[in-house]
């Protein structure tokens, strides 16, 4: 674009500019990969959002410092890719498409797998387009050319193939295994889909008869409607209770069958009775102690949590109704003989809610023990997976140690359908790419794969994997960094890392760095039912996208949750605000200079020397920062660099030559402010790339845009020692000035008397060098600087670093009129202190108050003495 108009709007406008901008950008192809041999790659797979509703705030924040990375990487010649792409989500895309179908008066069955199907993609068109608008809304310089998406053909040859070769391995089977049931969206759930809760529920105590008569035992229950599907009572073999009851049978109330009486060391001597009930179909641990005893597993429950026919007169019933009906039934034959209140951690459905039934069931599995081991071992090794913070690695590696095999099927029909059939007659079970060559002899699986199945391949599949020597597989893949929240590193982190090293032998990205969740300002987790979540568009419409993107990227340390505070967005807005008028001042003194014409070569003041040498400091520092991620520390930098040093102290004191005679200063100067800014904006660009685009382009600049122009690096020629030490000294005795000022109330417009003792010749050359700053902006009538100055009578005096200031009292206001006004005060405070003190001696007070009462007083003594020893030293001062 042409950087002709040097003018800027008096005002930046936010909405405007950002829409502008982002349409340039994706005509231009800057966020395209290129697959340019000449460079470096470096990659980013976007952790993809699922399509069944908007980006929140912690979208937004992951979304924010991935886009950090991927613009500053471009800018240091990377061919950068970061990759797009969005989740199929099969239970809750599933849920919402079911949602909006049951306000129609439909079901899915109502309209079959197909039609179904086809409104599911007509759901995720819709979500898409909203998802990727608001991409756009954030400025995420994404790869669109490479958007994938979980059920695209491409990804889903990917998931066959990963499925077909671990079934080959042995390492998927399908097997009957108690799992969670979630009733209502009947379907299975993996562990870390079941979200527990303490409920408060009971035990049912009851006996069961001896089958000879010969007396009963006594367990206990928190679920007496799997007492119908009992089939033993197990004890503990060495229990001095039971040893004579072992290969017994007890009749099963209600049932009147017989169950035997086993033994095994899982059962707890010390809990209860010591014996308990074992419900294989309903029970993860029965399930086991089942297996060992060559158990039936008798299941007395339907899908959608009723009870089915070996349930008998219970049929039909759901659940808890049979509960109820059960516990009264039992209480009248006498079996049932106590009830008592107890606490439990109950599992529920992360998706629906309902309470999750432990349930028998065929599925299918992956077998995680090799898999896991592997990457446990990885771990150990130099190409180990770097976490960031160090400290989730441990949280990582405690899962994998401890991981069960992975039920991995889902009862859905929104998904990767699994690649398996069976035969109609035979029941012969075949797996592969393809349905065997006599289709009307089989049925494929009804079934869909977890959602995590195909995430979890997300690094390769989107890369073109499995197809042979896919250019960008071959180029961008292992990955540089995944971005991501610590809240999902069991349910994605681990998967793609074990999938990764199993099918590429590589792990799937050099670093993760994991951050926390979006609070609100108070701390708690935001959500629909406390009503406190904040919309990131919102944010945006208000304040505009560069605001909200330093404000997420700065508000926390690695690994840490935010909390967002619409106080400290809009803290952004005005330094935002700042940036602004400060380029539009720069740009009004430019007079068309081009970047031709930017030289700095000149004579160059302390001030031209010392903002040069900071801006060096600051790219050193920036550029290692964002290495190791830490972006509230980058943050911290350039915020200080630019309010402080660039808006604060240079941009002043370029007014000096700029408003001066010297043309070959001005020169200079405008050369310096170019340059400044030109590579300022570069730093900031990553973070707030709207508004950096907007001044980049008013600035003498080479170039189409700033997404592709070079990152800063440190020049060691615009490094001046010398010149940092003089500002420094320049600037304490400006600000010791125009403090004592403030606290006399004496007006920057009025003239004062400033006299300055320099410790030795080197200190006295530094203000030397410096007269014409301490003039400007100390506004002295008369300046006096050596080795030998001496403190005037009644003078404010100040001690800095290598020098003495004194300010003659006569000339910074009338003394008899203060000394009067002091004393007053004084009075004022001797009275307050006296009433404190008091206060404080009376042991009547002192016995009632509250400890609370009483330290608010001793903190008011304090004060109020505080301010009084002031007020006397000032008066002392004055008095002479």
């Amino acid at each position: 674009m042409s950087n002709q108009d040097m003018t800027m709007p008096t005002k930046y406008n936010p909405q405007e500019t950002e829409a502008k901008w982002y349409s340039y950008w994706l005509e231009g192809k800057f966020f395209e990969a290129t697959g340019d041999e000449t460079k470096k790659p470096y990659s980013i797979v976007i952790p993809p959002p699922n399509v069944t509703g908007k980006l929140h705030l912690g979208h937004a924040w992951d979304t924010t410092l991935q886009d950090i990375l991927a613009r500053v990487k471009r800018m240091q010649g990377y061919d950068t890719l970061w990759l797009p792409g969005m989740d199929h989500a099969g239970i809750a895309t599933q849920a919402k498409v079911e949602g909006k179908l049951k306000e129609e008066g439909l079901n899915r069955y109502d309209l079959g797998r197909e039609r179904f199907i086809e409104k599911s993609w007509e759901w995720k068109e819709e979500y898409a387009s909203f998802i990727r608008n608001q991409w756009s809304k954030l400025g995420l310089s994404l790869d669109y050319s490479r958007e994938r998406f979980t059920l695209d053909e491409g990804l889903s040859k990917a998931v066959s193939e990963v499925f077909v070769s671990l079934y080959n391995k042995g390492l998927i089977y399908r097997g009957e295994y108690i799992i969670n049931w979630d009733p209502q969206t009947k379907t299975a759930l993996s562990d870390i889909e079941v979200i527990y809760k303490d409920v408060q529920g009971a035990f049912y105590h009851m006996k069961y008869p001896l089958t000879d008569g010969s007396g009963e035992i006594e367990i206990a229950t928190t679920r007496p409607e799997t007492m119908l599907g009992d089939t033993a009572v197990a004890v503990h073999p060495e229990d001095e209770r039971y040893k004579h009851l072992i290969g017994k049978t007890v009749t099963l109330p209600i049932t009147g069958r017989e169950i035997p009486i086993v033994a095994d060391d899982y059962v707890d001597m010390e809990f209860g009775s010591g014996a308990v009930k074992i419900t294989p179909a309903h029970d993860p641990n029965d399930f086991e102690i089942g297996n060992r005893h060559q158990l039936e597993r008798i299941l007395v429950m339907n899908e959608d949590g009723t009870m089915n026919e070996k349930a008998g007169k219970y049929k039909g019933m759901d659940r808890f109704e049979c509960r109820k009906q059960i516990v009264k039934d039992l209480q009248e034959d006498g079996v049932l003989f106590k009830i008592e209140d107890h606490l439990h951690s109950v599992g529920h459905s992360e998706r629906s809610g309902a309470v999750v039934e432990p349930y028998l069931s065929t599925q299918w599995f992956v077998r995680m023990e090799p898999l896991a081991k592997a990457a446990v071992e990885l771990q150990a090794s130099a190409d180990k997976v770097n976490f960031v913070p160090e400290r989730f690695e441990k949280t990582y590696l405690h899962w994998m140690e401890n991981i069960r095999d992975w039920c991995i099927s889902r009862q859905l029909w929104w998904g990767h359908r699994i690649p398996a059939w069976y035969h109609k007659e035979t029941g012969e079970v075949h797996v592969g790419h393809e349905a065997p060559a006599d289709p009307e002899n089989w049925k494929q699986d009804d079934d869909v794969l977890d959602t995590w199945f195909s995430s979890a391949l997300w690094p390769f599949s989107t890369m073109g994997w499995p197809e042979e020597k896919a250019p960008d597989f071959e180029r961008f893949y292992s990955t540089n960094v995944l971005v991501t929240g610590y809240d999902i590193i069991f349910f994605w982190v681990s998967r793609m890392i074990f999938q990764g090293l199993e099918f590429t032998g590589k792990r799937p990205f050099n670093d993760v760095l994991i951050h926390g969740l979006v609070r609100d300002s108070e701390g708690r987790k935001m959500s629909k039912s406390l009503g406190n979540g904040v919309d990131p568009m919102d944010v945006i419409d208000k304040y505009g996208a560069d605001s909200l993107r330093f404000f997420l990227s700065t508000g926390s340390s690695p690994g840490n949750d935010l909390r967002f505070y619409w106080e400290k967005v809009e803290a952004t807005w005005n330094f935002g605000n700042k940036i602004w008028n400060a380029s539009r001042f720069a740009l009004m003194n430019m007079e068309g200079l081009t970047y031709e014409e930017i030289d700095l070569s000149g004579e160059k003041s302390i001030a031209d020397k010392w903002i040069l040498t900071r801006l060096q400091q600051t790219i050193e520092d920036v550029t290692r920062l964002i290495d190791s991620y830490e972006f509230g520390e980058v943050g911290r930098l350039l915020y200080n660099f630019i309010w402080d040093d660039l808006c604060d102290w240079y941009i002043e004191m370029a007014k000096l030559p700029l408003y001066g005679e010297d043309e070959a200063a001005k020169k200079t100067t405008r050369s310096v402010l170019a340059y400044v800014l030109d590579q300022t904006m570069r730093l900031l660009h990553p973070m707030m790339p709207f508004i950096t685009e907007e001044i980049w382009q008013h600035l003498p600049h080479q170039g189409e845009s700033i997404t592709v122009a070079s990152w800063p690096v440190k020049q060691d020629t615009f490094v001046f020692e010398d010149a940092q030490a003089d500002m420094e000294l320049l600037t304490s005795i400006i600000r010791s000035v125009r403090n004592t000022r403030a606290e006399l109330n004496v007006p920057m417009s009025k003239q004062i008397e400033l006299l300055i003792h320099a410790k030795d010749e080197q200190v006295l050359a530094r203000l030397e060098r410096g007269r014409s700053y301490l003039e400007k902006f100390c506004n002295p009538n008369e300046l006096v600087i050596g080795t030998d100055v001496t403190a005037p009578e009644k003078s404010m005096s100040q001690v800095l670093s290598g020098v003495e200031l004194f300010l003659p009292l006569a000339g910074l206001l009338d003394l008899d009129a203060e000394i009067e006004r002091l004393k007053k005060e004084l009075a004022k405070l001797d009275k307050e202190v006296e009433r404190v003190d008091k206060k404080l001696a009376n042991q009547g007070f002192i016995a009632k108050a509250p400890a609370h009462v009483i330290e608010e007083e001793k903190a008011k003594q304090a004060d109020y003495q505080a301010k009084r020893d002031t007020v006397k030293k000032r008066i002392a001062e004055l008095e002479g």
